[in-house]
């Protein structure tokens, strides 16, 4: 009986790969991997729903695959398209908040530049009153500009890279489809 045990039960080849992830885009790459023939391999994944209730940025998704597994060069091409699509998006999304920083940085700069005029015009012997406020008042506004510098830069970036994000999601969805299509 236990022969027969082992006779049915045939060795399977799987290749595994590693996936470092933020919890927000979880499903989103199981459901894209699992169109490129990979699963999670629970045993080393653990819970995810516990991670994600710990509240952890990052969590390694342990994924395996059948290397006996039919398309697996076009699946592994696919797969490698759909990883840039992420590259492009995780860019743009970076793209979003990096702009605006730096141009809210330059005016919070010149503004710190405006401040030091208006306090070296108001220390020197006779104090210059009349240049110091002219600087003070640039000054104050470099200081508090950037706040709404950088709201109004994110807003505008947002709007402005929407349709390339959309284009991208569009793109990884044709891929899963392609890779779907190649498994079953």
């Amino acid at each position: 009986m236990e022969n027969m045990d082992r006779e049915q039960k045939s060795f399977i080849r799987y290749e595994y790969k590693e996936v470092t992830a933020s919890s927000d885009e979880i499903s989103m790459l199981l459901d894209g991997y699992n169109s490129f023939g990979w699963e999670l391999n629970r045993e080393l994944s653990g819970d995810l729903e516990n991670f994600m209730m710990e509240g952890r940025e990052k969590i390694v998704l342990h994924l395996k695959r059948k290397r006996s597994i039919v398309n697996r060069a076009e699946l592994t091409r696919l797969q490698r398209n759909f990883e840039a699509c992420l590259d492009e998006i995780h860019a743009l999304e970076k793209s979003k908040e990096s702009k605006p920083a730096i141009y809210a940085l330059a005016v919070g700069i010149i503004g710190t530049a405006f401040m030091a005029l208006a306090t070296f015009a108001a220390t020197a012997k006779p104090p210059y009153i009349l240049p110091a406020v002219l600087f003070a008042i640039p000054g104050f506004l470099g200081w508090i500009l950037p706040i709404f510098v950088y709201k109004n830069g994110v807003a505008r970036r947002t709007e402005k890279i929407a349709p390339f994000l959309e284009k991208k999601y569009d793109e990884i969805y044709e891929l899963c489809e392609k890779g779907t299509k190649l498994l079953y």
